[in-house]
């Protein structure tokens, strides 16, 4: 009997793989190892495309109208977000999955972590990560893979965009303090309260996961958790100093900050080359290697930062990629990312283009029709707001202004506030990204609870503040 139970057990699990492994919930294996005959078309695909996006489009490629707007907006993504946030995001992803043993996340964020614990850091991660709803997405991949639960790691999701400081100073500001002080609180509120609710309805799905889980207890750490933290807050630092917006009106600690991006964002680089030299393995000449471009390219071209950081990128990427390894695990790692998101994000940035336009410009949908069915507090106003802003691409900051006119327009103080604990969080093209990591049915789920919640909260907000 104790044999049978024995035996039966290792294929059980073996069949709840294979069955988790087909709807994309295993959890992850060692990468396969870039290989330039399999995957150097796609990556010289992936290059092309970008450079194209980055020309101008005069009017007699694309001519006016709702493809220009397309075209354009794709082209305004590609030079502002993809090698500033989403190349770093990549890298973070990647290096969770290779350097961050999966024993660690599901004892701190998986189904059967202290929900204290798991939702607490999830539900305050936005005042770290200054990132869009698409830039958060390599790091919520690269976290529900390696075994995160459900609920702690939509709480991540939502979190990520939403509790942004640096926009809930800004909405404060420019918006007034109340409606500031009632997106920081609904924020975190929210993130909580969705993740919750996503564990609970799936928690039979959980359930098989965790299962799956226990039976792959990690290998023992290959170096102490203090470098292990030193190394991702290096890497968290580059992509939160790279991105950091300045804020109008009076000078002051944020604004300090953002003369000094570079310089800060610089020196997270210097220590990150330092760390992969002493603890990861990385040959001092081929750290001098990678960082030698970087440095003349800051010389040569000082008002264009991007430049010199893509070519760091790019560097970064030849040198560990060739490294083998955990290094080149991490390169592999990084590239699967990739691969599975950009194509994704590309047909959502588009069509979210060619339905809704640019701020300032016209899609196929008027911004007309939205101005005037957001009027006023009642139910119908804010469902539609919180459902226009979860449609809708917000970069950082970007929806401040966007509200600020539609506020002028007549628009009410609750679907104000549902647009802004909606819109910064979904977008269409991460919607498209959410549902290739979670499934149809908890993507709908997840977009559910962010639109009805947004709906209440505005209403009730429209309420106390009418």
């Amino acid at each position: 009997m104790a044999e049978s139970t024995a035996t039966g057990l290792p294929r059980l699990r073996q069949r709840l793989s294979w069955l988790l492994q087909r709807r994309g919930l295993d959890a992850p294996t060692a990468s396969t190892p870039f290989a330039w005959s399999r995957d150097g078309t796609m990556l010289t695909l992936f290059v092309v495309v970008f450079l194209i996006l980055l020309l101008p489009h005069p009017d007699y490629v694309v001519p006016a109208g709702p493809f220009l707007e397309a075209v354009e907006l794709a082209h305004w993504y590609a030079e502002e977000h993809l090698v500033l946030c989403l190349l770093p995001a990549f890298f973070i992803a990647g290096a969770v999955s290779v350097f961050v043993r999966q024993a660690a996340v599901v004892d701190h964020l998986g189904s059967r972590a202290n929900k204290a614990v798991a939702y607490g850091v999830a539900s305050v991660s936005g005042t770290i990560l200054s990132v869009c709803s698409c830039t958060v997405l390599p790091l919520f991949a690269g976290i529900y893979r390696n075994g995160a639960g459900l609920g702690p790691a939509t709480a991540f999701l939502y979190s990520g965009p939403a509790i942004n400081v640096l926009a809930i100073v800004l909405t404060a500001q420019v918006l007034g303090a109340r409606l500031g002080a009632a997106r920081g609180f609904g924020a975190i509120a929210f993130s909580v309260v969705i993740g919750l609710l996503m564990a609970a309805m799936f928690r039979q799905r959980e359930r098989r996961r965790a299962l799956l889980q226990t039976s792959t207890a990690g290998a023992a750490p290959s170096r102490p958790l203090w470098q292990n933290a030193a190394f991702f807050a290096s890497l968290v630092a580059i992509l939160v100093f790279a991105n950091w917006t300045g804020v109008a009106g009076e000078p002051g600690f944020w604004h300090r900050v953002y003369h000094l991006k570079w310089y800060l964002a610089g020196g997270s680089a210097v220590a990150l080359g330092v760390m992969l030299v002493r603890w990861f393995g990385l040959s001092p000449q081929r750290a001098l290697l990678a960082g030698a471009p970087v440095v003349a390219g800051a010389l040569l071209l000082p008002v264009h930062p991007s430049v010199p950081f893509g070519i760091g990128v790019v560097t970064l990427s030849l040198v560990i990629a060739r490294h083998g390894g955990e290094l080149g695990d991490w390169f592999s790692a990084t590239w699967a990312f990739a691969r599975m998101i950009l194509p994704l994000l590309l047909l959502g940035v588009l069509a979210a283009g060619l339905l809704l336009g640019r701020p300032g410009h016209e899609g196929l949908v008027p911004s007309a029709w939205i101005a005037s069915a957001v009027g006023g507090n009642g139910m119908g106003a804010n469902a539609f707001a919180a459902v226009a802003g979860a449609f809708m691409y917000f970069a950082t900051l970007t929806e401040i202004p966007i509200l600020q006119g539609l506020l002028g327009s007549g628009m009410g103080q609750g679907p104000a506030l549902a647009l802004l604990l909606a819109g910064p969080a979904l977008s269409l093209p991460n919607m498209l990204v959410i549902r290739s990591v979670l499934g149809t049915r908890q993507t709908a789920a997840y977009l559910l609870l962010v639109v009805a919640m947004a709906t209440i909260t505005g209403i009730a907000y429209g309420m106390v503040v009418s």
